[in-house]
Protein backbone atom coordinates (compact mmCIF):
# COMPACT_ATOMS: atom_id res chain seq x y z
CA UNK A 1 0.00 0.00 0.00
CA UNK A 2 3.00 2.34 0.55
CA UNK A 3 4.74 1.68 -2.24
CA UNK A 4 1.06 2.33 -4.10
CA UNK A 5 0.96 5.87 -2.33
CA UNK A 6 4.81 6.74 -2.98
CA UNK A 7 4.26 4.94 -6.54
CA UNK A 8 1.09 7.47 -7.32
CA UNK A 9 2.97 10.87 -5.53
CA UNK A 10 5.84 10.09 -7.91
CA UNK A 11 3.47 9.94 -10.99
CA UNK A 12 1.55 13.12 -9.75
CA UNK A 13 4.78 14.92 -9.20
CA UNK A 14 6.50 13.72 -12.59
CA UNK A 15 3.14 15.21 -14.43
CA UNK A 16 3.13 18.07 -12.18
CA UNK A 17 6.74 19.11 -13.40
CA UNK A 18 6.11 18.70 -16.57
CA UNK A 19 3.10 20.69 -17.24
CA UNK A 20 5.61 22.94 -14.90
CA UNK A 21 8.40 22.97 -17.44
CA UNK A 22 5.44 23.07 -20.75
CA UNK A 23 4.05 26.36 -18.70
CA UNK A 24 7.37 28.14 -18.43
CA UNK A 25 8.42 26.92 -22.23
CA UNK A 26 5.18 28.36 -23.32
CA UNK A 27 5.87 31.83 -21.14
CA UNK A 28 9.37 31.63 -22.97
CA UNK A 29 7.99 31.72 -25.89
CA UNK A 30 5.76 34.69 -25.69
CA UNK A 31 8.64 36.53 -23.95
CA UNK A 32 10.56 35.80 -27.17
CA UNK A 33 7.77 36.33 -29.50
CA UNK A 34 7.13 40.05 -28.00
CA UNK A 35 10.67 40.58 -27.48
CA UNK A 36 12.00 39.94 -30.72
CA UNK A 37 8.05 40.77 -32.31
CA UNK A 38 9.89 43.06 -35.37
CA UNK A 39 12.18 40.26 -37.14
CA UNK A 40 8.54 38.28 -37.47
CA UNK A 41 6.78 41.09 -39.07
CA UNK A 42 9.38 41.53 -41.63
CA UNK A 43 9.62 37.94 -41.91
CA UNK A 44 6.22 37.47 -42.27
CA UNK A 45 5.21 38.48 -45.86
CA UNK A 46 8.10 35.92 -47.07
CA UNK A 47 7.01 33.19 -44.33
CA UNK A 48 3.23 33.61 -46.15
CA UNK A 49 4.45 33.10 -49.31
CA UNK A 50 6.60 30.44 -49.02
CA UNK A 51 3.81 28.25 -47.21
CA UNK A 52 1.02 29.03 -49.63
CA UNK A 53 3.01 28.50 -53.13
CA UNK A 54 5.72 25.99 -52.37
CA UNK A 55 4.34 23.92 -48.71
CA UNK A 56 0.92 23.74 -49.47
CA UNK A 57 1.56 22.79 -53.42
CA UNK A 58 4.21 20.14 -52.14
CA UNK A 59 1.14 18.86 -49.79
CA UNK A 60 -1.62 18.80 -52.57
CA UNK A 61 0.94 17.32 -54.87
CA UNK A 62 1.84 14.26 -52.91
CA UNK A 63 -1.82 14.09 -51.76
CA UNK A 64 -3.19 13.83 -55.78
CA UNK A 65 -0.27 11.43 -56.46
CA UNK A 66 -2.38 9.09 -54.50
CA UNK A 67 -5.40 9.36 -56.86
CA UNK A 68 -6.60 9.31 -60.58
CA UNK A 69 -7.13 13.33 -61.86
CA UNK A 70 -7.20 14.60 -65.17
CA UNK A 71 -8.54 18.22 -64.60
CA UNK A 72 -12.15 17.53 -66.24
CA UNK A 73 -13.52 15.10 -63.09
CA UNK A 74 -13.17 15.54 -59.33
CA UNK A 75 -9.66 13.27 -58.00
CA UNK A 76 -10.64 9.21 -57.33
CA UNK A 77 -8.61 7.93 -54.58
CA UNK A 78 -6.68 5.15 -56.68
CA UNK A 79 -3.95 4.35 -53.50
CA UNK A 80 -0.91 3.07 -54.57
CA UNK A 81 -1.47 1.97 -58.55
CA UNK A 82 0.79 5.40 -59.73
CA UNK A 83 3.78 4.46 -58.10
CA UNK A 84 3.31 0.83 -58.72
CA UNK A 85 2.57 1.80 -62.65
CA UNK A 86 5.44 4.23 -62.62
CA UNK A 87 8.12 1.79 -60.92
CA UNK A 88 7.02 -1.37 -62.47
CA UNK A 89 5.15 -1.01 -66.01
CA UNK A 90 6.28 2.87 -67.24
CA UNK A 91 9.87 1.80 -69.35
CA UNK A 92 9.82 5.05 -70.40
CA UNK A 93 10.43 6.46 -66.86
CA UNK A 94 13.19 3.63 -66.45
CA UNK A 95 14.54 5.16 -69.10
CA UNK A 96 14.11 9.42 -68.05
CA UNK A 97 15.84 7.74 -64.61
CA UNK A 98 18.85 6.44 -66.24
CA UNK A 99 19.35 9.67 -68.08
CA UNK A 100 18.59 11.80 -65.09
CA UNK A 101 21.20 9.59 -63.18
CA UNK A 102 23.79 9.68 -65.36
CA UNK A 103 23.25 13.96 -66.08
CA UNK A 104 23.76 14.17 -62.13
CA UNK A 105 26.46 12.03 -61.35
CA UNK A 106 28.57 13.51 -64.30
CA UNK A 107 27.34 17.04 -64.57
CA UNK A 108 26.27 17.68 -61.36
CA UNK A 109 29.92 16.98 -59.29
CA UNK A 110 32.32 18.35 -62.86
CA UNK A 111 30.25 21.60 -62.60
CA UNK A 112 30.54 22.26 -58.71
CA UNK A 113 34.14 21.53 -59.05
CA UNK A 114 34.63 23.70 -62.12
CA UNK A 115 32.35 26.25 -60.43
CA UNK A 116 34.63 26.74 -57.37
CA UNK A 117 38.18 26.50 -59.24
CA UNK A 118 37.12 28.70 -61.58
CA UNK A 119 35.97 31.44 -58.72
CA UNK A 120 39.06 30.26 -56.67
CA UNK A 121 41.42 31.48 -59.98
CA UNK A 122 39.14 34.59 -60.59
CA UNK A 123 39.20 35.55 -56.99
CA UNK A 124 43.00 36.44 -57.38
CA UNK A 125 42.76 38.74 -60.26
CA UNK A 126 42.77 42.67 -59.94
CA UNK A 127 38.72 43.97 -58.81
CA UNK A 128 38.33 45.20 -62.12
CA UNK A 129 39.51 42.32 -64.60
CA UNK A 130 37.78 39.82 -61.84
CA UNK A 131 34.76 41.64 -62.46
CA UNK A 132 35.38 41.58 -66.02
CA UNK A 133 36.00 37.47 -65.68
CA UNK A 134 33.17 36.99 -63.16
CA UNK A 135 30.67 38.55 -65.80
CA UNK A 136 32.37 36.42 -68.59
CA UNK A 137 31.71 33.04 -66.89
CA UNK A 138 28.49 33.79 -65.94
CA UNK A 139 26.98 34.97 -68.81
CA UNK A 140 26.32 31.75 -69.93
CA UNK A 141 24.37 30.86 -67.39
CA UNK A 142 21.44 33.99 -68.39
CA UNK A 143 21.84 34.06 -72.11
CA UNK A 144 19.01 33.56 -73.71
CA UNK A 145 19.99 32.30 -77.03
CA UNK A 146 22.47 29.70 -75.78
CA UNK A 147 20.48 26.96 -77.72
CA UNK A 148 20.92 28.43 -80.45
CA UNK A 149 24.52 29.01 -80.56
CA UNK A 150 24.88 25.26 -79.39
CA UNK A 151 21.96 24.58 -82.37
CA UNK A 152 24.73 26.48 -85.05
CA UNK A 153 27.63 24.00 -83.45
CA UNK A 154 26.12 20.69 -83.57
CA UNK A 155 23.66 21.14 -86.73
CA UNK A 156 23.60 17.39 -89.10
CA UNK A 157 25.37 18.96 -92.00
CA UNK A 158 28.33 20.08 -93.07
CA UNK A 159 27.65 23.58 -92.36
CA UNK A 160 27.40 22.78 -88.75
CA UNK A 161 30.50 23.90 -86.80
CA UNK A 162 31.44 20.21 -85.21
CA UNK A 163 31.58 18.62 -88.29
CA UNK A 164 32.55 21.19 -90.59
CA UNK A 165 35.89 20.70 -88.00
CA UNK A 166 35.95 17.51 -88.02
CA UNK A 167 35.62 16.63 -91.67
CA UNK A 168 38.27 19.70 -92.39
CA UNK A 169 40.56 17.62 -90.22
CA UNK A 170 39.78 13.76 -91.62
CA UNK A 171 38.57 12.49 -88.32
CA UNK A 172 35.23 11.94 -90.59
CA UNK A 173 34.43 11.37 -93.94
CA UNK A 174 30.24 12.30 -93.55
CA UNK A 175 28.36 14.73 -91.11
CA UNK A 176 27.03 13.23 -87.83
CA UNK A 177 23.71 13.67 -87.01
CA UNK A 178 24.70 14.82 -83.50
CA UNK A 179 21.10 15.93 -81.96
CA UNK A 180 19.15 12.74 -83.90
CA UNK A 181 21.78 10.12 -83.37
CA UNK A 182 20.75 8.23 -79.67
CA UNK A 183 24.68 7.47 -79.93
CA UNK A 184 25.48 11.45 -79.43
CA UNK A 185 22.43 13.10 -77.63
CA UNK A 186 23.48 12.20 -74.17
CA UNK A 187 27.15 13.74 -74.80
CA UNK A 188 25.58 16.92 -76.34
CA UNK A 189 23.46 17.31 -73.25
CA UNK A 190 26.16 17.11 -70.85
CA UNK A 191 28.31 19.36 -72.85
CA UNK A 192 25.72 22.26 -73.20
CA UNK A 193 24.91 21.55 -69.50
CA UNK A 194 28.37 22.02 -68.44
CA UNK A 195 28.44 25.34 -70.36
CA UNK A 196 25.56 26.52 -68.85
CA UNK A 197 26.48 25.05 -65.23
CA UNK A 198 28.75 28.34 -63.91
CA UNK A 199 25.81 29.78 -62.50
CA UNK A 200 24.37 30.99 -59.04
CA UNK A 201 26.83 28.63 -57.32
CA UNK A 202 29.68 30.42 -59.11
CA UNK A 203 28.58 33.49 -57.59
CA UNK A 204 27.77 32.08 -54.05
CA UNK A 205 31.59 30.81 -54.18
CA UNK A 206 32.92 34.12 -55.31
CA UNK A 207 31.22 35.76 -52.11
CA UNK A 208 32.97 32.94 -50.29
CA UNK A 209 36.27 33.76 -51.51
CA UNK A 210 35.85 37.30 -50.71
CA UNK A 211 34.12 36.73 -47.02
CA UNK A 212 37.33 35.20 -45.80
CA UNK A 213 39.11 36.56 -43.25
CA UNK A 214 42.89 37.17 -44.61
CA UNK A 215 44.44 37.28 -41.26
CA UNK A 216 43.75 33.28 -41.01
CA UNK A 217 46.02 33.14 -43.40
CA UNK A 218 48.77 34.77 -41.64
CA UNK A 219 47.64 33.29 -38.15
CA UNK A 220 48.50 29.66 -40.45
CA UNK A 221 51.30 30.46 -41.67
CA UNK A 222 53.01 31.08 -38.36
CA UNK A 223 51.25 28.17 -37.20
CA UNK A 224 53.38 25.87 -39.69
CA UNK A 225 51.14 26.02 -43.26
CA UNK A 226 53.43 26.45 -46.26
CA UNK A 227 51.50 26.49 -49.25
CA UNK A 228 48.02 27.40 -51.12
CA UNK A 229 46.68 23.58 -50.90
CA UNK A 230 47.26 23.32 -47.07
CA UNK A 231 45.47 27.00 -47.17
CA UNK A 232 42.54 26.17 -49.57
CA UNK A 233 41.54 22.88 -47.41
CA UNK A 234 42.54 23.98 -44.07
CA UNK A 235 41.26 27.42 -44.18
CA UNK A 236 39.94 28.28 -47.17
CA UNK A 237 37.01 25.56 -47.18
CA UNK A 238 35.94 25.98 -43.60
CA UNK A 239 35.95 29.32 -43.50
CA UNK A 240 32.95 29.21 -46.40
CA UNK A 241 31.01 25.99 -45.55
CA UNK A 242 27.99 27.71 -45.80
CA UNK A 243 28.36 29.11 -49.33
CA UNK A 244 30.11 25.03 -50.33
CA UNK A 245 26.46 23.71 -49.36
CA UNK A 246 24.30 26.59 -50.87
CA UNK A 247 26.41 26.13 -54.31
CA UNK A 248 25.79 21.89 -53.71
CA UNK A 249 22.44 22.54 -52.91
CA UNK A 250 21.61 24.86 -56.62
CA UNK A 251 23.77 22.32 -58.39
CA UNK A 252 22.13 19.13 -57.22
CA UNK A 253 18.64 20.98 -57.87
CA UNK A 254 19.82 21.73 -61.14
CA UNK A 255 21.19 18.54 -62.30
CA UNK A 256 18.12 16.79 -61.70
CA UNK A 257 15.85 19.20 -62.87
CA UNK A 258 17.29 18.89 -66.69
CA UNK A 259 14.80 19.38 -68.65
CA UNK A 260 14.93 22.70 -70.90
CA UNK A 261 18.20 21.37 -72.44
CA UNK A 262 17.47 18.69 -74.18
CA UNK A 263 13.73 19.79 -75.42
CA UNK A 264 15.74 22.41 -77.13
CA UNK A 265 18.88 20.52 -78.03
CA UNK A 266 17.27 17.16 -79.06
CA UNK A 267 13.31 17.56 -79.26
CA UNK A 268 10.39 16.46 -77.25
CA UNK A 269 10.25 13.76 -77.48
CA UNK A 270 14.00 12.72 -78.13
CA UNK A 271 14.90 9.79 -80.98
CA UNK A 272 14.44 6.77 -79.20
CA UNK A 273 13.99 8.88 -75.87
CA UNK A 274 17.85 9.67 -75.64
CA UNK A 275 17.45 13.26 -73.95
CA UNK A 276 14.31 11.54 -72.02
CA UNK A 277 14.67 12.82 -68.36
CA UNK A 278 12.32 12.96 -65.40
CA UNK A 279 11.02 16.73 -65.59
CA UNK A 280 10.21 15.97 -69.08
CA UNK A 281 8.63 12.86 -68.35
CA UNK A 282 6.51 14.73 -65.73
CA UNK A 283 6.15 17.90 -68.56
CA UNK A 284 4.69 15.06 -70.96
CA UNK A 285 1.92 13.65 -68.16
CA UNK A 286 1.38 16.99 -66.58
CA UNK A 287 1.21 19.27 -69.73
CA UNK A 288 0.43 17.59 -72.47
CA UNK A 289 -1.87 14.54 -71.40
CA UNK A 290 -3.68 16.14 -67.84
CA UNK A 291 -3.09 13.14 -65.97
CA UNK A 292 -1.94 15.05 -62.98
CA UNK A 293 -1.86 12.30 -60.87
CA UNK A 294 0.69 10.64 -62.38
CA UNK A 295 2.81 13.65 -62.61
CA UNK A 296 2.40 14.30 -58.94
CA UNK A 297 4.13 10.79 -58.68
CA UNK A 298 6.88 11.12 -60.66
CA UNK A 299 7.28 14.83 -59.11
CA UNK A 300 6.99 12.92 -55.49
CA UNK A 301 9.63 10.40 -56.36
CA UNK A 302 12.00 13.01 -58.06
CA UNK A 303 11.35 15.31 -54.68
CA UNK A 304 12.39 12.26 -52.14
CA UNK A 305 15.61 11.41 -54.76
CA UNK A 306 16.68 15.35 -54.45
CA UNK A 307 16.22 15.78 -50.33
CA UNK A 308 18.34 11.99 -50.28
CA UNK A 309 20.90 13.82 -52.46
CA UNK A 310 21.25 16.41 -50.50
CA UNK A 311 21.24 14.67 -46.79
CA UNK A 312 24.17 12.76 -48.61
CA UNK A 313 25.90 15.64 -50.03
CA UNK A 314 25.38 17.03 -46.73
CA UNK A 315 27.43 14.64 -44.62
CA UNK A 316 30.36 14.57 -47.27
CA UNK A 317 30.80 18.44 -46.48
CA UNK A 318 30.69 18.58 -42.78
CA UNK A 319 34.08 16.85 -43.16
CA UNK A 320 35.75 19.22 -45.46
CA UNK A 321 38.34 20.90 -43.16
CA UNK A 322 38.95 18.25 -40.43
Amino acid sequence: MVQKTMASKKALRSKKTFSERAKNRWESAKKSLSKNKHYYILMAPFAILFFTFTVVPVIMSLFISFTYFNLLEPPRFIGLDNYIKLLLDDEIFLISLRNTLILAVVTGPLSYVLAFVFAWLINELRPKLRALMTLIFYAPSISGSAFLIWLLIFSGDVHGYANAFLIRFGAISSPILWLRSPTYIMMVIIIVQLWLSLGVSFLAFIAGLQSVDKTLYEAAAIDGIRNRWQELWHITLPSMKPQLLFGAVMQITTTLAIAEVSMQLVGFPSVQYAGHTIVTHLIDYGSIRFDLGYASAIATLLFLIMISTNIFVRSILRKVGS
